[in-house]
């Protein structure tokens, strides 16, 4: 059975058709008109129109950062599309023929790493995806959480620092503000203006004054000690924030996903050594383990097109979709 996924972001809208494997089969990929509504609904329904010829469709699924309601259908607010009160999935439905549902993309990430992915061998999983922003993704004994309203599991919004820095959410002190990549541009900011380890990052900065997001990586990449401090010091947030979310979840295992990831163990060692050290009860029951995601760039439209597969899936008990 076939589905299309589509993973909407603020620059770019990706759309694959994806078999029950979690395998791709075909792709696209066309820019967001992200200021105008109706322009977004033309673009997700040329994609899909592009993606489906000549192929038996059974439904897509769309994925997009923002808060959807607890049926799937309804975008309620996303802060980087002009999206407010959104009917998408009855929008599309209306427009392609095809069964729809509408998801978070951090959840439809979540949702590959458990299928395919980094979480395929639990049952009880929690992502961070650590990219621009921090968003999350659970899962409770197979079966992936939303909450009452649909709006649950923005791990992002958490405190970490009482009377923080400020956040987009309209709050202080969020992981997002010291978990992201912005943040990591921040700390390696902060590195920068110190003597000796922070002189290649001083060196890297561009006329205006201002450090580049891929200077940073290459720092990265090449080992530099003064970016690796600053990803040192997002690691340590992130590791305190999994110690708070572990507490009411009880997680087996924490997969790291986003972009920063592509730092790969770098990034989840130092994040673990965190978690150890910030844990309730350390010493007296099971550690989870700390994997990073599989599915890199791919993982929102498979998830999405995985999520929509099993909700219109008439084989399967309604409490497994």
């Amino acid at each position: 059975m076939l589905s299309i996924g589509l993973d909407i972001g603020g620059t770019k809208i990706a759309g694959a058709v994806v078999n029950e494997e979690g395998k791709i089969l075909r792709q696209s990929v066309t820019p967001t008109p992200a200021t105008d509504a109706r322009k977004l609904e033309d673009a997700l329904v040329a994609m899909i129109e592009e993606l489906r010829e000549g192929l038996d469709i059974s439904s897509a699924g769309i994925a997009a950062a923002g808060f959807i309601d607890e049926s799937q259908s309804t975008v309620y607010f996303a802060a980087n599309i002009a999206w407010r009160n959104e009917p998408l999935r009855a929008n599309i439905e209306s427009r392609t023929g095809l069964s729809v549902v509408v998801d978070n993309d951090a959840n439809a990430a979540g949702w590959a790493e458990f299928r395919f992915g980094a979480g395929r061998l639990f049952s009880h999983m929690t992502m961070l995806t650590v990219g621009t922003g921090v968003g999350g993704a659970i899962v409770i004994d197979g079966h992936l959480f939303r909450g009452g309203f649909g709006v649950g599991a923005e791990l992002g919004h958490i405190t970490v620092e009482n009377d923080g820095l400020p956040c987009g959410c309209g709050r202080n002190g969020c992981i997002e503000q010291y978990g992201s990549g912005r943040a990591l541009l921040r700390f390696a900011e902060e590195e920068s203006l110190k003597p000796g380890t922070g002189a290649a990052l001083a060196a890297a900065k561009g006329p205006n004054g201002v450090l580049p997001a891929d200077a940073v990586k290459e720092l990265l990449v090449a080992g530099d000690p003064g970016a690796l401090a600053a990803l040192d010091t997002l690691a340590d947030w992130l590791g305190k924030a999994a110690a708070s979310i572990d507490a009411v979840l009880d997680p087996q295992v924490f997969v790291i996903g986003g972009g920063v990831a592509s730092a790969g163990d770098r990034l989840v060692r130092p994040i673990q050594e965190s978690f150890v050290r910030n844990m309730p009860a350390r010493g007296f029951r099971p550690e989870p383990e700390f994997r990073v995601a599989e599915m890199l760039n791919d993982a929102g439209v498979i998830g999405a097109a995985d999520l929509a597969r099993i909700h219109f899936d008439e084989s399967l008990p309604r409490a497994s979709r």
